[in-house]
């Protein structure tokens, strides 16, 4: 099936808060998470679980 609406579920970068440049990228649901999203995840950079924050 095709998406429905790109805009119900945007992509969105997390940049580390650590200040290593690493980032993922995921979908959120803007339903759920209106706010910028933070979630903790691993960095490879420094070895260690810390905050990454959504970057627009």
């Amino acid at each position: 099936m095709a998406k429905t609406s790109a805009t119900a579920r945007p992509t969105i970068t997390l940049r580390s808060s650590a200040g290593t440049g690493t980032s993922y990228v995921t979908e959120k649901s803007r339903r759920n998470d209106p706010d910028r999203l933070v979630l903790r995840k691993y960095d490879r950079a420094v070895r260690q679980h810390v905050e990454f924050r959504e970057t627009r």
